[in-house]
């Protein structure tokens, strides 16, 4: 990859989200890891809504499966030993987060970014964020608009009219005056990748390889101000709008701060 990009050719191939964050040395966040395993992710959320945690009878390990043989591996020393309660719930969350996305595929990680350093200096890769780095690396994606508003999918407030449903029209509209970045960037933002398959948005894959169309989903403003993707099954929850310029500024801010990290709510 290093190599490619030294040469100015393109990688065919789309990475996961949070590999081109640890190519930048970017902290990786809880929500990455939803991109990756989101039953896994939801099962820890629901541990910070459960009154009295030390009556799950968790510890500070995971269990591996390699090959049908199970392990115990401790997130932390001596692992086995400390009791998950309320307390040390976030240290616990913490550990999990580390080991899921970094810990258990270290040897890999480190072969990977030592051989991409070797042809591209560090340093020289702090002007991009992670999502600029995937276009630098895979280029912008040929978009055909016509194939993505045929093969996106409607629910909600939206289901009925589809996209004749006023709101939905404003959202066309506005992402056809996007730029092909900013096209991209919106791909990024509800799908994790700019990627488009080579059969079309009809083929368009969630994280566990099914079919997974782009989704519009409405939602009250009351609940959600700005758009919010759920990348596991390529949706966009797009707020009741009172106008398409409402629409476009909230959008657009949407999707140019995902890139810096931090979530807009």
């Amino acid at each position: 990859m290093g190599k490619a990009l030294f040469d100015r050719q393109l990688v065919a191939g789309h990475m996961v989200q949070h590999l081109y964050k640890h190519m930048l040395g970017w902290p990786v966040t809880f929500s990455d890891l939803e991109h990756v395993d989101e039953e896994y992710y939801n099962s820890l959320k629901q541990l910070k809504y459960i009154e009295d945690v030390s009556m799950m009878c968790l510890d500070f390990t995971t269990m591996e499966d390699t090959m049908g043989a199970k392990t115990t591996v401790e997130l932390v020393k001596g692992g086995e030993d400390i009791e998950v309660d309320n307390s040390n719930l976030p240290e616990y969350l913490e550990a999990c987060l580390k080991y899921r996305m970094m810990g258990r595929v270290k040897p890999q990680m480190n072969e990977l970014l030592m051989g991409f350093f070797d042809v591209i200096p560090e340093p020289l890769l702090t002007i991009f964020d992670f999502q600029e780095l995937e276009l630098l690396m895979c280029g912008l994606p040929v978009i055909d608009m016509d194939d993505w508003k045929e093969h996106t999918e409607y629910s909600g407030e939206y289901d009925r009219e589809m996209e004749n449903h006023e709101v939905c029209r404003w959202f066309w509209e506005v992402v056809e005056d996007f730029d092909q970045e900013m096209k991209a960037r919106l791909l990024q933002f509800v799908t994790g990748t700019s990627g488009v398959p080579a059969r079309g948005f009809g083929v368009l894959q969630g994280n566990d390889g099914n079919v997974r169309k782009f989704t519009i989903h409405s939602v009250d403003k009351q609940m959600c101000m700005y758009p919010r993707s759920h990348t596991c099954f390529n949706r966009i929850d797009l707020p009741l709008y009172d106008s398409k310029e409402e629409l476009s500024e909230k959008l657009n801010l949407a999707v140019t701060m995902v890139a810096t990290g931090f979530d807009i709510e």
